[in-house]
């Protein structure tokens, strides 16, 4: 969503048909496209799956969840384009960026890296985090699984925390990162 309200002409291609997308949407899985096509794109961005590396999932995760941050980066790199791998701290990255929402002043802190090839963005530094309300709850909303710690649960909360208001469905915000990081990173992209 970032992309988009940064002025970019945004084609979204998902697995899931279960999409809450403004632009337009391809429902494929992205490693069935022809190369060919991925290659007609200025800028590609990747958000695979991340289950494998949070915390959340430490239990059952290296049988349950896919890890295609790899496959994913090869079939970028074979694009010879400019592109952008998003996840959780924890996934094998090369770290290039660490963004969080307190630097873009949102209720959610939402640490999130970004292995960048193609330009070059500035870090920001971090912003030291809010103390706990109290001892059993957080000074953000936590916007995963089931709110975590989080003084909210109800879906208007989470979503003005990460700033989206085009996502309706909790399960689909739990997946999403707050426009304001791929807004900020647009901004460095000059074809």
């Amino acid at each position: 969503m970032g992309m988009n309200q940064a002025g970019f002409e945004v084609t979204g291609v998902d697995i899931t048909n279960d999409h809450q997308y403004p632009f337009q949407f391809i429902h494929r899985d992205v490693f069935d496209l022809d190369l060919d096509f991925i290659k007609g794109f200025d800028l590609m961005w990747s958000s695979p799956p991340c289950q494998v590396f949070t915390w959340g999932t430490r239990k059952d995760r290296k049988d349950k969840f896919p890890d295609l941050v790899d496959k994913t980066r090869q079939l970028l790199l074979k694009t010879g384009k400019p592109f952008i791998i998003e996840n959780v701290v924890g996934a094998p990255l090369r770290k290039d960026l660490v963004l969080c929402g307190e630097m873009f002043g949102l209720n959610v802190i939402r640490h999130r890296i970004f292995e960048i090839h193609g330009f070059t963005v500035l870090q920001p530094p971090h912003i030291k985090h809010k103390p706990p309300k109290d001892k059993t709850h957080s000074a953000y909303c936590c916007v995963s699984g089931h709110g975590g710690d989080s003084y909210t649960f109800r879906l208007e909360d989470w979503q003005k925390a990460m700033d989206i208001y085009h996502i309706t469905k909790k399960e689909h915000l739990t997946q999403a990162i707050p426009p304001a990081y791929s807004k900020y990173i647009a901004s460095y992209f000059t074809e």
